[in-house]
């Protein structure tokens, strides 16, 4: 069965100018015709996306792979999102203020107030059924949960795009990987 899933694509494009349209062309014509791009850094393409599949790290590769023929070449996958959020970033997506959130037990910061996206899932996911004399909270997990559960797959690709054991230019797993799983 088919699962929806949210994420961020962050492509590493070549030195030189890039026209933002053609940029955005890519993305649509690689069948995203939904997705929110962003050009604001010359060097950098975010690419928000939501999509179905089976599983999350599987429709992000399949998307990254789909998106990086139609980029420059020389255009690299940069980095997924969700990876790290910030308290302002689980905030919005579950819809309430990032003060509601600071009033809860969360997972401890890895690094500069930011957060696994995976710790903070399993936090909340904690939160929906509160001990005796705990009050309930006032999000919907359920609403956001495309975004945690795309989240958990992010760290993994980020973990192996660092690992070398994807290349950064195909969205393909490298002869290393492949080694590796046999």
């Amino acid at each position: 069965m088919a699962e929806a899933f949210e994420f961020e694509l962050v492509f590493a494009l070549p030195d030189g100018a890039h026209d933002p349209y053609s940029l955005s062309d890519a993305v649509f014509a690689a069948g995203y015709e939904d997705a929110v791009v962003g050009t604001g850094n010359p060097r950098l393409l975010g690419v928000e996306i939501e999509a179905e599949g089976e599983d999350a790290e599987s429709v992000i590769l399949m998307a990254a792979r789909s998106i990086l023929k139609g980029l420059p070449a020389g255009s690299k996958l940069h980095e997924v999102r969700p990876d790290l959020v910030s308290l302002a970033d689980v905030a919005e997506k579950l819809k309430v203020k990032r003060q509601a959130l600071q009033q809860r037990e969360m997972p401890l910061p890895l690094a500069g107030g930011l957060y696994r996206v995976d710790d903070m899932l399993t936090v909340l996911t904690a939160a929906v059924e509160p001990g005796p004399g705990r009050r309930r909270p006032r999000f919907d997990l359920d609403a956001a949960r495309k975004w945690f559960v795309a989240g958990t797959a992010a760290r993994r690709v980020n973990a192996k795009l660092t690992m070398q054991q994807i290349d950064p230019v195909t969205a393909e797993p490298t002869d290393m990987q492949q080694v590796t799983a046999s």
